[in-house]
């Protein structure tokens, strides 16, 4: 304990400024109080970061390290010489409960929370020895406790704070068991798997150690009874016995301190530690969790080990006696030492090995030691004199734990206490050589590739043994110890792993064969669990490495074993689908390249691979890119062409024709790359029937998507008839698509296209002529013909009558005739009357021109301009009939804003030309009225 003037303390040396990799484990350093002592420490005691020191005075000073600024100075209720010296103290592991005894026999108790020690009346003259503490955690209560006295009695009691006076601390007091081998020198007790019901008892004299195991009784309600007496009564304890030695030899039991770190030491330090001070030596080992049962002390006894006085007080390496004393007087536990007080020197010792790692004369001539103390919680260690207190520092203690380990061949724990790489990377070299040497090569293959013995050694030494699986597991372990950064290394090892496992899978395969041969099908199951955990394994490696692999290299090296399976399995896995479809594709393995190609999403693919799949798997081909609509049609156009080129069968069963018409009705394609492919198959199928055809173009409507003069460059080279005619039709040209319909005898389709121009009757007109012209020549009646033509109403009777033959019979449309004379007379009669009409309204306009002559208008004195407001008789105005008179540069101005920009500039040319008198005689005359006509047009 260490810390600065304000607090309390100061470190004696300075030897913090050292590096933790220079401290040695074990350093004594003084504590010195910032405060006088009145008196001797006479007892002492440290937990949970609290000190308590007993003074002769009978003082106690209760101190927590955390504000050791803050000291609780308490005084027994009573004078030293009424009750003795205080001669030693009890403090449970959280501080808070604490047992003071005198040396005339009197016990105090004394809370956490209390200034004012409270005495035991039931445990008035029992010399107590040792406590065993409840392993619960406290409550306000101690909970149920055990007393070991100096007369060989072992009590419980339950210790409760009060403030009644009357009232007793102890609730109870029960005398457990006696022993005849003298004081209770130490005890101990645990709870076992977890459970409170079931406990450990650990007590020592000076002579014998008692283990016992057992279940203790469950009471009510806390305190209302004793809990530890069945354990007792039914349980016998396992015992270990020394021969007896003075009545005066040093005894005492130690357990280690709480683990630093709790979850770092969980699985590594999960039994504590025990040692058992007595005249031969310390007797130590763990205290094993592993069973229930009260026989685990034999187990406990079986593992412990004696460290003998002997080496503890043995002579240095120079051969000098340290020291003169040759009794142990104390020892504690840390987490891998043993720490014991022989005199005036501190010895440390490893558990484990035995060895002395620390002796060192701490005492001067003349002090006297009070005892070595260990705070279980905090895990700090404490020696206290009568005048000084020393804090046993210790840094760093498991730093060679792993060599211990390692020796041992434990190397799972080596390896969890090696802090540093090199101790690990020792630590796997040595496990797998041992592993090695006792022919585990696939364990040790596993140890080696998180070492760094040379990957030469290790693998030569697999193959010249013959272990592949091994080296196998090696190349795998040691691959995954490289750094991203090391491509070439990873890449090596990666290819080298490839190899190996396609010779394991050729190896299992030739071993089921030759099986199955020898003794049937049946013996072959444990060379397939193989081979399909193998195959397994390998699929692992190819999705966790494949990024280290060269793909052609991989490639060649699958594809020289023969592995068609692998082979396939790593392209999927790499996503090279070209390899895959490839592979198919050559196979002539059309299900399995479809299935492939469903997966894909890449339109690449799609493309590459559509000309030689529409070719043998067409219709399935057409359900997946129906699939996949953001296809490009355009770059699928060559497949389908080649597909069209060898189709033999009817248009329904045309795959490519299905494709184009999902392009263009579902997918609304207006490509005309596209909508030309389609019109390119629809014309060259060798079916006379067209209705297909038509039907596509007629849904184009005027605005056709595809390109009217190749669809009908095809439609004329197909002889698709009325193809051609709609074309035409839709192109506007008209007298072509009759002509062509009529030429082939179309004359229905003939007269439907005559009707198209209905803007244009003139055409109109000549189209249906040239329809007349056909329907006369192939008529057997004149009659017959003059009905059909009645549908339109532009051809007369006169514009038919040259198409007769020259032999008909005047009779056979008489009646035409005359209908047709009875229409001129009267539209004789209403042309009559519209020049009648016409010749009066000229009368009426000369005599209304003829009234203008004499029109005027009066402008009254002072009336103004409608625009300006000054008089209008100032200078020059027009006056309109509406009365309305302005100004002429006024009226030309509002001309100007309302006018438009040439008009506007016009007027400007000619006002500008006329008053600079620009133009005489008859062009100022013509000037001047294109003015007026422009200024009224204006306005």
């Amino acid at each position: 304990m260490a810390s600065d003037a304000n607090n309390g303390f100061t470190a004696a040396y300075g030897i913090h400024d050292l590096t933790e990799q220079s401290l040695p484990i074990f350093d004594i350093e003084p504590v010195q109080l910032q405060f006088s002592i009145a008196a001797d420490f006479v007892a002492s005691q440290v937990a949970n970061n609290v000190l308590v020191l007993a003074l002769s005075n009978g003082r106690i000073l209760r101190i927590d390290l955390n504000r050791p600024e803050d000291i609780d100075d308490i005084d027994l209720p009573k004078r030293v010489s009424e009750v003795g010296i205080i001669s030693r103290m009890f403090l449970d592991p959280t501080a808070s409960h604490l047992i003071i005894c005198t040396s005339l026999g009197e016990n105090y108790y004394l809370h956490t929370q209390s200034r004012q020690p409270r005495p035991l009346s039931r445990l008035r003259g029992v010399p107590i020895e040792s406590v065993a503490w409840n392993p619960s955690l406290p409550t306000s209560t101690t909970r149920e406790i055990l007393i070991g006295a100096s007369d060989g009695n072992i009590y419980e009691t339950l210790i409760e704070p009060s403030a009644e006076f009357y009232r007793k601390e102890e609730r109870y007091l029960k005398s457990l068991h006696k022993l005849p081998d003298g004081p209770v020198t130490g005890l101990w007790v645990d709870n076992m798997g977890g459970k409170v019901d079931i406990r450990r008892v650990l007590i020592c004299t000076q002579s014998r150690l008692f283990h016992l195991v057992g279940r203790v009784g469950r009471t009510g309600h806390e305190g209302s009874g004793s809990i530890y007496a069945r354990l007792f009564d039914a349980e016998q304890p396992i015992i270990h016995e020394i021969s007896r030695g003075s009545a005066t030899a040093p005894s005492a039991l130690a357990i280690s301190p709480d683990p630093p770190d709790a979850s770092l030491h969980e699985e590594a330090v999960s039994d504590r530690a025990f040692a058992w001070l007595s005249a031969q030596g310390i007797y130590h080992g763990r205290l094993l969790t592993s069973s229930t049962s009260n026989d685990l002390g034999n187990r406990v006894y079986s593992e412990a080990k004696m460290l003998p006085k002997s080496q503890i007080l043995a002579s240095d390496a120079s051969g000098r006696r340290k020291g003169g004393a040759d009794t142990i007087d104390a020892a504690v536990l840390t987490q891998w030492h043993i720490v014991v007080l022989v005199g005036d020197r501190i010895i440390a010792a490893n558990r484990l090995t035995g060895s002395i790692v620390y002796d060192q004369v701490i005492l001067e001539q003349g002090q006297k030691a009070l005892g070595l103390y260990v705070d279980q919680q905090k895990n700090t260690f404490w020696l206290f004199t009568s005048q000084d207190i020393f804090e046993i520092v210790v840094t760093d203690e498991d730093r060679d734990i792993w060599q211990i380990m390692m020796q041992r061949q434990q190397f799972d724990l080596a390896l969890r206490y090696a802090h540093t790489g090199a101790q690990k990377d020792a630590v796997a070299t040595a496990s797998g050589d041992y592993l090695a040497g006792k022919g585990l090569f696939i364990e040790a293959a596993g140890v080696y590739g998180k070492s760094s013995k040379p990957f030469e050694d290790v693998a030569l030494s697999f193959i010249d043994n013959g272990q592949n699986d091994a080296l196998r597991k090696y190349l795998i372990t040691k691959l995954t110890t490289y750094k991203k950064g090391y491509i070439m290394q990873r890449m090596m090892i990666a290819t080298w792993l490839v190899e190996v496992f396609m010779g394991k899978l050729n190896s299992l395969e030739d071993s089921i064969a030759v099986e199955v041969e020898a003794a049937g099908d049946g013996s072959a199951a444990q060379s397939r669990q193989q081979l399909a955990a193998v195959r397994e394994e390998f699929h692992t490696f190819v999705e966790k490495h494949k990024s280290d692999l060269d793909h052609k290299t991989v490639y060649d090296i699958i594809s020289t074993h023969g592995r068609e399976e692998e082979l396939l399995f790593f392209a999927n896995n790499i996503g090279d689908y070209n390899f895959e479809l490839s592979y198919w594709v050559q196979r002539e393995r059309w299900t399995e390249a479809l299935n492939v190609l469903k997966k894909q999403t890449d339109p690449d693919v799609f493309y590459r691979y559509c000309s030689v799949l529409m070719t043998h798997v067409a219709h399935e081909l057409v359900e997946i890119l129906m699939r996949h609509a953001k296809l490009e049609p355009r770059k699928i156009i060559p497949a389908l062409l080649d597909y069209n080129r060898n189709f033999r069968g009817p248009l329904a069963q045309n795959q490519a024709l299905r494709y184009l018409q999902y392009v263009i009705n579902q997918l609304q394609s207006t490509d005309a790359a596209v909508h030309n492919t389609l019109v390119s198959i629809y014309a060259s199928h060798e079916s006379k029937d067209e209705s297909g055809l038509l039907a596509y173009l007629e849904s184009q409507g005027d605005e056709p998507n595809f390109d009217p003069d190749f669809a009908l460059r095809l439609c004329i080279k197909h002889k698709r008839t009325l193809s051609c005619v709609h074309i035409y039709t839709n192109m506007g040209q008209y007298v072509q698509a009759v002509d062509l319909a009529l030429s082939h005898n179309e004359v229905e389709y003939a007269a439907i296209i005559a009707d198209r121009p209905i803007s244009n009757p003139a055409l109109r007109k000549k189209l249906w002529l040239a329809v007349a012209r056909k329907v006369i020549s192939q008529s057997d009646g004149i009659k017959t013909a003059i009905q059909f033509l009645g549908r339109c109403d532009l051809l007369k009777i006169e514009d038919l009558i040259p198409f007769f033959p020259d032999f008909v019979v005047i009779d056979d449309f008489k009646d035409e005739i005359c209908a047709a004379l009875e229409d001129y007379s009267h539209n004789i009669d209403a042309l009559k009357k519209e020049m009648d009409e016409s010749s009066q309204t000229a009368a009426n306009i000369k005599m209304d021109i003829a009234a203008l002559d004499h029109r005027y208008a009066i402008v009254e004195p002072g009336e103004q301009c409608y625009v300006c407001s000054l008089p209008l008789l100032s200078r020059q105005f027009f006056v309109f009939p509406c009365q309305h008179a302005f100004h002429s540069d006024c009226l030309g101005r509002k001309v100007l804003e309302q006018a438009g920009v040439s008009k506007s500039r016009r007027i400007r040319e000619c006002q500008v030309a006329i008053s600079k008198g620009l133009v005489k005689g008859a062009k100022k005359d013509a000037m001047v009225a294109e003015l007026d006509g422009l200024v009224a047009s204006a306005w």
